[in-house]
Protein backbone atom coordinates (compact mmCIF):
# COMPACT_ATOMS: atom_id res chain seq x y z
CA UNK A 1 0.00 0.00 0.00
CA UNK A 2 1.38 3.33 -1.14
CA UNK A 3 1.61 6.08 2.03
CA UNK A 4 -1.34 8.62 1.36
CA UNK A 5 0.76 11.81 1.21
CA UNK A 6 -2.18 14.35 2.15
CA UNK A 7 -2.64 12.41 5.46
CA UNK A 8 0.69 12.16 6.17
CA UNK A 9 1.15 15.79 5.97
CA UNK A 10 -1.79 16.24 8.02
CA UNK A 11 0.01 13.95 10.81
CA UNK A 12 3.28 16.14 10.53
CA UNK A 13 1.04 19.71 10.85
CA UNK A 14 -0.95 17.78 13.59
CA UNK A 15 2.18 16.87 15.71
CA UNK A 16 3.81 20.30 15.16
CA UNK A 17 0.65 21.38 16.67
CA UNK A 18 1.29 19.70 19.55
CA UNK A 19 4.28 20.63 20.28
CA UNK A 20 3.62 24.30 20.30
CA UNK A 21 5.27 24.94 16.85
CA UNK A 22 2.11 25.85 14.34
CA UNK A 23 3.12 29.14 12.96
CA UNK A 24 -0.30 30.87 11.24
CA UNK A 25 -0.11 34.20 9.29
CA UNK A 26 -2.05 37.19 10.22
CA UNK A 27 -3.81 39.81 8.61
CA UNK A 28 -2.61 43.07 8.73
CA UNK A 29 -5.36 45.29 7.92
CA UNK A 30 -3.34 48.87 7.55
CA UNK A 31 0.31 49.87 8.04
CA UNK A 32 1.44 52.91 9.03
CA UNK A 33 5.02 53.64 9.65
CA UNK A 34 5.87 50.87 12.50
CA UNK A 35 2.47 50.74 13.94
CA UNK A 36 0.27 47.87 12.10
CA UNK A 37 -3.44 47.70 12.75
CA UNK A 38 -4.74 43.86 12.93
CA UNK A 39 -8.45 44.10 13.70
CA UNK A 40 -9.71 46.80 16.16
CA UNK A 41 -6.05 47.11 17.82
CA UNK A 42 -3.03 49.07 17.06
CA UNK A 43 0.26 47.51 17.87
CA UNK A 44 3.75 49.18 17.65
CA UNK A 45 5.99 46.38 15.48
CA UNK A 46 9.43 45.77 16.06
CA UNK A 47 9.40 42.52 13.89
CA UNK A 48 9.71 43.83 10.17
CA UNK A 49 12.59 44.28 8.03
CA UNK A 50 12.14 47.64 7.06
CA UNK A 51 15.26 49.01 8.42
CA UNK A 52 15.56 52.23 7.13
CA UNK A 53 11.79 53.09 6.90
CA UNK A 54 11.50 53.41 3.24
CA UNK A 55 8.40 50.94 2.25
CA UNK A 56 5.81 54.23 2.88
CA UNK A 57 7.88 56.42 1.84
CA UNK A 58 6.51 59.17 -0.61
CA UNK A 59 9.14 59.11 -3.21
CA UNK A 60 8.57 55.46 -3.86
CA UNK A 61 4.70 55.45 -4.26
CA UNK A 62 4.82 58.45 -6.46
CA UNK A 63 7.62 55.91 -8.16
CA UNK A 64 5.21 53.22 -8.17
CA UNK A 65 2.03 54.97 -8.82
CA UNK A 66 3.57 56.66 -11.93
CA UNK A 67 4.88 53.83 -13.58
CA UNK A 68 1.59 51.44 -13.06
CA UNK A 69 0.02 54.54 -14.22
CA UNK A 70 2.13 54.48 -18.02
CA UNK A 71 2.73 50.92 -17.68
CA UNK A 72 0.27 48.72 -15.98
CA UNK A 73 0.56 46.41 -12.92
CA UNK A 74 2.24 43.04 -14.26
CA UNK A 75 5.16 43.07 -16.62
CA UNK A 76 3.15 40.32 -18.34
CA UNK A 77 6.29 37.50 -19.45
CA UNK A 78 10.02 36.76 -17.76
CA UNK A 79 12.88 39.08 -18.47
CA UNK A 80 13.94 36.88 -21.91
CA UNK A 81 10.54 37.24 -23.14
CA UNK A 82 9.11 40.45 -23.40
CA UNK A 83 8.89 41.55 -19.12
CA UNK A 84 12.03 43.03 -19.42
CA UNK A 85 11.51 46.79 -19.24
CA UNK A 86 13.13 49.77 -19.02
CA UNK A 87 12.66 50.32 -15.38
CA UNK A 88 14.37 47.03 -14.84
CA UNK A 89 17.24 47.65 -17.14
CA UNK A 90 17.35 51.23 -14.97
CA UNK A 91 17.94 49.40 -11.36
CA UNK A 92 20.40 46.77 -12.84
CA UNK A 93 22.22 49.40 -13.34
CA UNK A 94 22.09 51.48 -10.23
CA UNK A 95 22.14 48.01 -8.07
CA UNK A 96 26.01 47.63 -10.04
CA UNK A 97 27.06 50.82 -9.59
CA UNK A 98 26.13 51.16 -5.66
CA UNK A 99 27.87 47.72 -5.20
CA UNK A 100 30.70 48.47 -7.23
CA UNK A 101 30.07 45.45 -9.38
CA UNK A 102 30.13 45.14 -13.64
CA UNK A 103 26.49 44.25 -13.48
CA UNK A 104 23.54 43.16 -11.65
CA UNK A 105 20.70 40.95 -12.83
CA UNK A 106 17.40 40.73 -11.22
CA UNK A 107 15.27 37.97 -9.76
CA UNK A 108 11.87 37.66 -8.02
CA UNK A 109 12.46 36.93 -4.94
CA UNK A 110 15.97 36.34 -2.68
CA UNK A 111 14.77 32.45 -2.36
CA UNK A 112 15.08 32.30 -6.24
CA UNK A 113 18.13 34.46 -6.38
CA UNK A 114 19.82 31.79 -4.27
CA UNK A 115 18.21 28.69 -6.01
CA UNK A 116 19.14 30.33 -9.40
CA UNK A 117 23.01 31.13 -8.71
CA UNK A 118 23.77 27.83 -6.82
CA UNK A 119 22.18 25.64 -9.44
CA UNK A 120 23.55 27.80 -12.47
CA UNK A 121 27.18 27.60 -10.56
CA UNK A 122 27.19 23.65 -8.82
CA UNK A 123 26.92 20.24 -10.26
CA UNK A 124 27.51 17.26 -9.11
CA UNK A 125 30.71 16.69 -7.94
CA UNK A 126 31.38 20.04 -6.76
CA UNK A 127 31.58 20.96 -2.91
CA UNK A 128 29.71 23.90 -1.55
CA UNK A 129 30.81 25.02 1.74
CA UNK A 130 28.35 26.31 3.89
CA UNK A 131 27.83 28.45 7.53
CA UNK A 132 25.37 26.27 10.08
CA UNK A 133 22.89 28.85 10.37
CA UNK A 134 23.07 29.90 6.62
CA UNK A 135 19.50 30.91 5.85
CA UNK A 136 17.20 28.11 4.37
CA UNK A 137 17.51 29.44 0.22
CA UNK A 138 21.37 28.69 0.46
CA UNK A 139 21.42 25.05 1.66
CA UNK A 140 18.27 24.28 -0.33
CA UNK A 141 19.99 25.69 -3.46
CA UNK A 142 23.08 23.54 -3.05
CA UNK A 143 20.88 20.10 -2.17
CA UNK A 144 19.23 20.71 -5.64
CA UNK A 145 22.59 21.37 -7.54
CA UNK A 146 23.66 18.14 -6.56
CA UNK A 147 26.53 18.89 -5.34
CA UNK A 148 28.15 18.02 -2.06
CA UNK A 149 27.27 19.86 1.06
CA UNK A 150 29.43 20.76 3.94
CA UNK A 151 28.65 22.50 6.55
CA UNK A 152 31.05 24.38 9.32
CA UNK A 153 30.04 25.51 12.82
CA UNK A 154 28.56 29.37 12.90
CA UNK A 155 31.37 32.06 12.43
CA UNK A 156 34.50 29.47 12.15
CA UNK A 157 36.22 30.34 9.08
CA UNK A 158 39.36 27.48 10.04
CA UNK A 159 36.57 25.11 9.69
CA UNK A 160 35.07 26.33 6.61
CA UNK A 161 39.18 25.78 5.55
CA UNK A 162 39.37 22.40 6.81
CA UNK A 163 36.00 21.55 5.30
CA UNK A 164 37.56 22.92 1.60
CA UNK A 165 40.47 20.67 2.51
CA UNK A 166 38.87 17.96 2.72
CA UNK A 167 37.96 17.79 -0.95
CA UNK A 168 40.78 19.54 -2.91
CA UNK A 169 40.04 18.39 -6.08
CA UNK A 170 36.72 19.34 -6.41
CA UNK A 171 35.64 23.01 -7.63
CA UNK A 172 34.37 24.62 -4.64
CA UNK A 173 32.07 27.03 -3.49
CA UNK A 174 31.78 28.66 0.04
CA UNK A 175 28.37 30.30 0.01
CA UNK A 176 27.30 32.72 3.67
CA UNK A 177 24.71 34.66 4.44
CA UNK A 178 26.68 37.99 5.66
CA UNK A 179 24.06 39.18 8.36
CA UNK A 180 22.92 36.11 9.70
CA UNK A 181 18.51 36.65 9.64
CA UNK A 182 17.97 35.24 13.11
CA UNK A 183 20.69 35.63 15.03
CA UNK A 184 22.35 39.49 13.76
CA UNK A 185 25.81 38.96 13.80
CA UNK A 186 27.54 39.02 10.52
CA UNK A 187 30.28 36.70 9.10
CA UNK A 188 34.15 37.25 9.41
CA UNK A 189 33.63 37.95 5.60
CA UNK A 190 37.49 38.95 5.32
CA UNK A 191 38.95 36.04 7.00
CA UNK A 192 36.60 33.28 4.59
CA UNK A 193 37.43 35.94 1.64
CA UNK A 194 41.32 34.91 2.60
CA UNK A 195 40.13 31.12 2.74
CA UNK A 196 39.11 31.03 -0.55
CA UNK A 197 42.01 32.93 -2.16
CA UNK A 198 44.11 30.01 -0.61
CA UNK A 199 41.81 27.42 -1.61
CA UNK A 200 41.00 28.47 -5.17
CA UNK A 201 37.44 28.93 -4.04
CA UNK A 202 34.88 31.02 -5.13
CA UNK A 203 32.98 33.02 -2.52
CA UNK A 204 29.36 34.09 -2.50
CA UNK A 205 27.91 36.30 0.34
CA UNK A 206 24.03 36.86 0.94
CA UNK A 207 23.73 40.61 2.08
CA UNK A 208 20.25 40.70 2.06
CA UNK A 209 19.94 42.34 5.94
CA UNK A 210 23.63 44.21 5.31
CA UNK A 211 22.47 46.33 1.82
CA UNK A 212 21.49 49.78 2.64
CA UNK A 213 22.23 49.47 6.70
CA UNK A 214 25.74 48.86 6.07
CA UNK A 215 28.92 49.93 4.81
CA UNK A 216 29.85 53.21 2.51
CA UNK A 217 26.32 55.01 1.31
CA UNK A 218 24.99 51.54 2.51
CA UNK A 219 26.29 49.55 -0.05
CA UNK A 220 26.71 46.64 2.61
CA UNK A 221 28.53 44.28 4.95
CA UNK A 222 30.47 43.16 1.90
CA UNK A 223 31.68 47.04 1.23
CA UNK A 224 32.27 47.53 4.99
CA UNK A 225 35.20 45.22 4.88
CA UNK A 226 36.57 46.31 2.55
CA UNK A 227 36.03 43.60 0.12
CA UNK A 228 35.93 44.48 -3.54
CA UNK A 229 34.19 41.86 -6.35
CA UNK A 230 37.67 39.88 -6.93
CA UNK A 231 37.08 38.90 -2.93
CA UNK A 232 33.51 38.38 -3.13
CA UNK A 233 32.49 37.66 -6.84
CA UNK A 234 29.04 36.78 -6.48
CA UNK A 235 27.16 39.01 -3.98
CA UNK A 236 23.44 38.76 -3.67
CA UNK A 237 20.67 41.14 -1.86
CA UNK A 238 17.41 41.34 -1.30
CA UNK A 239 14.92 44.39 -2.51
CA UNK A 240 12.58 43.76 0.53
CA UNK A 241 14.40 44.50 3.78
CA UNK A 242 16.27 47.50 3.79
CA UNK A 243 14.63 49.23 0.23
CA UNK A 244 11.45 48.16 1.71
CA UNK A 245 10.07 47.20 -2.00
CA UNK A 246 10.20 43.48 -3.10
CA UNK A 247 12.37 40.98 -5.19
CA UNK A 248 16.35 40.63 -5.44
CA UNK A 249 19.30 40.74 -7.34
CA UNK A 250 23.10 39.13 -8.02
CA UNK A 251 25.69 41.31 -8.49
CA UNK A 252 29.31 40.67 -10.03
CA UNK A 253 31.17 40.24 -13.25
CA UNK A 254 29.87 40.74 -16.66
CA UNK A 255 30.70 37.13 -17.08
CA UNK A 256 28.95 35.83 -14.33
CA UNK A 257 25.73 38.23 -15.21
CA UNK A 258 25.80 36.67 -18.76
CA UNK A 259 26.30 32.95 -17.38
CA UNK A 260 23.05 33.19 -14.70
CA UNK A 261 20.66 34.94 -17.56
CA UNK A 262 21.34 31.90 -19.85
CA UNK A 263 21.78 28.98 -16.75
CA UNK A 264 19.69 30.52 -13.70
CA UNK A 265 16.53 28.79 -14.08
CA UNK A 266 14.73 30.86 -11.46
CA UNK A 267 15.50 33.91 -13.37
CA UNK A 268 14.62 32.26 -16.62
CA UNK A 269 12.02 30.73 -16.34
CA UNK A 270 9.38 33.25 -14.52
CA UNK A 271 8.04 36.31 -15.00
CA UNK A 272 9.78 39.68 -14.14
CA UNK A 273 8.59 41.59 -11.36
CA UNK A 274 6.13 44.45 -11.93
CA UNK A 275 7.99 47.41 -13.54
CA UNK A 276 6.29 50.21 -11.04
CA UNK A 277 8.08 47.64 -8.36
CA UNK A 278 11.79 48.11 -10.38
CA UNK A 279 10.48 52.26 -10.47
CA UNK A 280 9.95 52.08 -6.72
CA UNK A 281 12.74 50.05 -5.64
CA UNK A 282 14.70 52.66 -7.80
CA UNK A 283 13.93 55.62 -5.66
CA UNK A 284 14.41 53.66 -2.69
CA UNK A 285 18.38 52.98 -3.90
CA UNK A 286 18.56 56.88 -4.90
CA UNK A 287 16.79 57.55 -1.22
CA UNK A 288 19.10 54.87 0.72
CA UNK A 289 22.49 56.11 -0.95
CA UNK A 290 21.97 59.70 -0.47
CA UNK A 291 19.86 60.44 3.33
CA UNK A 292 22.85 59.13 5.24
CA UNK A 293 21.01 60.17 8.20
CA UNK A 294 18.90 56.73 8.40
CA UNK A 295 21.80 55.08 9.30
CA UNK A 296 22.82 57.06 11.61
CA UNK A 297 19.29 56.95 13.09
CA UNK A 298 18.95 53.67 12.97
CA UNK A 299 22.28 52.90 14.78
CA UNK A 300 21.39 55.30 17.75
CA UNK A 301 18.41 53.40 18.18
CA UNK A 302 20.48 50.32 18.63
CA UNK A 303 22.60 51.99 20.96
CA UNK A 304 20.05 53.09 22.98
CA UNK A 305 17.87 50.18 23.28
CA UNK A 306 20.97 47.87 23.84
CA UNK A 307 22.32 49.93 26.85
CA UNK A 308 18.82 49.42 28.02
CA UNK A 309 18.63 45.90 27.60
CA UNK A 310 21.79 45.72 29.63
CA UNK A 311 20.29 47.60 32.66
CA UNK A 312 17.69 45.35 32.78
CA UNK A 313 19.85 42.10 32.06
CA UNK A 314 18.36 40.94 29.24
CA UNK A 315 20.35 38.18 27.26
CA UNK A 316 20.64 39.92 24.01
CA UNK A 317 22.59 37.82 20.98
CA UNK A 318 25.82 39.70 20.67
CA UNK A 319 24.68 42.09 17.72
CA UNK A 320 25.02 45.66 16.66
CA UNK A 321 22.57 45.43 13.28
CA UNK A 322 18.92 46.09 13.23
CA UNK A 323 18.69 42.53 14.28
CA UNK A 324 17.80 42.21 17.96
CA UNK A 325 17.40 38.61 19.20
CA UNK A 326 16.44 38.31 22.89
CA UNK A 327 17.17 34.32 23.70
CA UNK A 328 14.40 32.46 25.82
CA UNK A 329 15.55 29.07 24.97
CA UNK A 330 11.94 27.48 25.45
CA UNK A 331 9.32 27.83 22.57
CA UNK A 332 6.72 28.25 25.13
CA UNK A 333 8.50 30.80 27.02
CA UNK A 334 9.10 32.78 23.58
CA UNK A 335 5.46 31.97 22.68
CA UNK A 336 4.34 33.54 26.01
CA UNK A 337 7.01 36.53 26.04
CA UNK A 338 5.48 37.22 22.50
CA UNK A 339 1.81 37.05 23.93
CA UNK A 340 2.81 39.54 27.00
CA UNK A 341 4.08 42.26 24.72
CA UNK A 342 1.24 42.52 22.58
CA UNK A 343 -1.26 42.68 25.75
CA UNK A 344 0.82 45.08 26.14
CA UNK A 345 0.49 46.80 22.65
CA UNK A 346 3.95 45.32 21.16
CA UNK A 347 4.18 43.11 18.16
CA UNK A 348 7.21 40.88 18.37
CA UNK A 349 7.26 37.45 16.89
CA UNK A 350 8.75 34.41 18.62
CA UNK A 351 10.92 32.37 16.69
CA UNK A 352 10.94 28.94 17.03
CA UNK A 353 11.59 25.26 15.66
CA UNK A 354 12.41 24.39 13.00
CA UNK A 355 13.38 28.14 11.74
CA UNK A 356 16.41 28.08 14.84
CA UNK A 357 17.48 25.25 16.38
CA UNK A 358 15.76 23.23 19.40
CA UNK A 359 16.61 25.08 22.95
CA UNK A 360 17.34 28.63 21.21
CA UNK A 361 13.86 29.66 20.27
CA UNK A 362 13.95 33.74 20.78
CA UNK A 363 12.23 36.99 20.16
CA UNK A 364 13.17 38.32 17.29
CA UNK A 365 13.48 42.14 17.50
CA UNK A 366 14.03 44.51 14.88
CA UNK A 367 14.85 48.18 15.18
CA UNK A 368 13.72 50.78 11.73
CA UNK A 369 14.51 54.08 11.23
CA UNK A 370 11.08 54.71 11.32
CA UNK A 371 11.19 53.94 15.28
CA UNK A 372 11.14 56.89 17.78
CA UNK A 373 13.21 57.04 21.28
CA UNK A 374 9.89 56.73 23.03
CA UNK A 375 9.19 53.54 20.85
CA UNK A 376 12.45 51.53 22.05
CA UNK A 377 11.54 52.91 25.76
CA UNK A 378 8.02 51.23 25.72
CA UNK A 379 9.84 47.99 24.38
CA UNK A 380 11.96 48.34 27.03
CA UNK A 381 9.71 49.00 29.81
CA UNK A 382 7.12 46.38 28.37
CA UNK A 383 10.08 43.71 28.31
CA UNK A 384 10.93 44.45 31.88
CA UNK A 385 7.33 43.32 33.24
CA UNK A 386 8.05 40.26 31.38
CA UNK A 387 8.44 37.46 34.55
CA UNK A 388 12.16 35.90 35.24
CA UNK A 389 13.79 32.97 35.88
CA UNK A 390 16.04 31.99 38.43
CA UNK A 391 19.05 33.16 36.30
CA UNK A 392 17.11 36.37 35.74
CA UNK A 393 16.35 35.77 32.43
CA UNK A 394 12.63 36.17 30.80
CA UNK A 395 10.54 32.83 31.18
Amino acid sequence: MRADLLQRLAVQTSERAQADLLRRARAIDHAQGPWLEIGERRLLAFCSNDYLGLAQHPQLIAAFKRVADDEGVGSTAAHLVCGHRREHAMLEDALADWTGRERALLFSTGYMANLGVLQALLGRGDLCVQDKLNHACLLDGATLAGATLRRYPHGDAAAAARQLAGMPDAAALLATDGVFSMDGDRAPLRELAAVCRREGTTLMVDDAHGLGVLGPDGAGGVAEAGLGPRDVPVLMATLGKALGTHGAFVAGSAALIEGLTQFARTHVYTTAMPPAVAAATLAAVQLARSEHWRRERLAALITRFRAGAAQLGLPLAASDTPIQPLLLGDAADALAAAHALEAQGLLVTAIRPPTVPAGQARLRITLSAAHEDEHVDRLLDALATLPRGEDGAPV
